[in-house]
């Protein structure tokens, strides 16, 4: 299955937002709303868009590779903590959409392509202040889709922080949404904790396309067994089903192919997000089958010979890390420092570090997540729609009487302000 070239033509023409048809206006790349990657796999069915965190230029290229010849419309995203004013990575807020439009011309990428501001982290007034800010330079770069993330904030602020910063959010671009801090097994969310945010939105008219839970995995690598609970997932989905909300699922890094095949076909799931495992291939280390990274018996990890970067390079990152006292997840740190050494590699090592990210992820899109030929569903869905804005799946079912700030906690009567320790939040 393939688009007619004179229906990407038309979807070029129509179906890039305003923001990103200013920036690059002679551009043949696809940039498109993340809304446009939710309804290709909608439309493909128990299909998920990998959502690949670009924290390196190389992750970039090989992503889109990978998703050109699977003939798959694909996410590239960042997250704040990686991407944002703290930044531990050169791909940022403000530089992954001319980065994805250099490389999709570069290499002659025909596939839609969104933009994702990953995790878009709300921890009090003061991030809800600077947002008002930074979220529209951020648009003003590119960005065709953000995450909301206040999960972390009892269950009435993160409400309140999403409608408070949507009328900042242009109606076109993809919206996530996120209840329950991912931290693992602490703290799953629930689906009194979902149908509250997601009924809430829905009174003040705002239509998420994807919803984020903690359902049982962990940001990095996954250490153990437990990982995604699927008829967790699946339970929380269906209750929200009639207000047109899909899910996003965090954290794949680690858990297992057939637990992914499974959230595909047993929820509605139609973003994974994938960082670290994508991280790792392209530096060339060891990983097993699900990009977790292997060690040695002294607790290393362990470097290809041969693949991704030059041994001496890997050497030197090594030994920064080992100077800096970094523990094996503070290794993430290494990709801001070392981003131009790795540039500065012989054509041969670049190229063979793109190569095996674009294996891996090809891997993940055609055989794991079921996305191939979707490439072609969502230029249909820009061609029926004739815009860069298809609209909400969503329509208004609640009463926006009975979800006024003043009737919020009798709405959140039942559910515990306390989300328990801490989680991974930064990543």
């Amino acid at each position: 299955m393939t688009a007619t070239s004179s229906d990407f033509v038309k979807a070029l023409e129509v179906g890039r937002p305003p923001n990103v048809a200013k920036l690059f206006p002679n551009s043949k790349a696809l940039l498109v709303s993340g809304k446009v990657i939710d309804r290709a796999m909608n439309a493909k069915g128990h299909a998920l868009a990998l959502a690949a965190n670009g924290r390196n230029h190389f992750v970039i290229r090989g992503v889109l590779a990978a998703a050109q010849k699977a003939n798959a419309a694909v996410i590239i995203e960042i997250a704040k903590s990686e991407g944002g004013q703290k930044a531990y990575c050169p791909v940022n807020y403000w530089n992954m959409a001319r980065q994805v439009d250099a490389v999709a011309n570069e290499l002659g990428i025909t596939i839609p392509v969104a933009i994702h501001a990953d995790h878009y982290g709300i921890k009090g007034d003061a991030d809800v202040k600077s947002a008002k800010v930074e979220i529209p330079s951020m648009f003003d770069a590119g960005i065709t889709s953000i995450a909301i993330d206040a999960s972390h904030l009892p269950d009435e602020e993160n409400l309140l922080a999403n409608i408070e910063l949507n009328s900042i959010i242009p109606a076109w671009a993809g919206l996530e949404t996120e209840v329950g801090e991912i931290k693992g097994k602490e703290g799953l969310s629930t689906v009194p904790e979902a149908l509250f945010l997601i009924r809430g939105l829905n009174a003040h008219g705002i239509f998420p396309d994807w919803i984020a839970l903690n359902n049982g995995t962990t940001h990095g690598i996954e250490a153990s067994d437990a990982g995604i609970q699927v008829e967790l997932t699946a339970q929380i989905h269906e209750a929200i089903k009639q207000y047109g909300v899909n899910g996003a699922q965090h954290g794949t890094s680690g858990n297992s192919y057939d637990r992914l095949r499974e959230i595909s076909r047993k929820t509605r799931t139609t973003k994974a997000n994938v960082a670290t495992a994508l991280q790792f291939v392209s530096w060339g280390l060891e990983v097993n089958d699900y990009g977790n990274a292997k060690l040695d018996e002294s607790g290393n990890f362990i470097k290809v010979k041969g693949e991704g970067m030059t041994e001496e390079l890997w050497a030197e990152m090594v030994a920064f890390a080992e100077s800096k006292g970094w523990k094996k997840g503070d290794y993430k740190n290494l990709n801001l420092p070392f981003e131009n050494k790795l540039l500065a590699q012989p054509r041969d090592v670049r190229e063979r570090m793109c190569k095996r990210v674009e294996d891996f992820a090809y891997n993940l899109i055609a055989n794991v997540f079921n996305a191939s030929d979707t490439a072609p569903l969502a230029i249909d869905a820009i061609l029926k729609a004739g815009s860069y804005d298809l609209g909400p799946k969503g329509k208004r079912i609640e009463n926006p009487a009975e979800w006024t700030k003043e009737q919020l906690p009798k709405q959140a009567q039942g559910l515990s302000r306390d989300k328990g320790p801490e989680g991974n939040f930064e990543d």
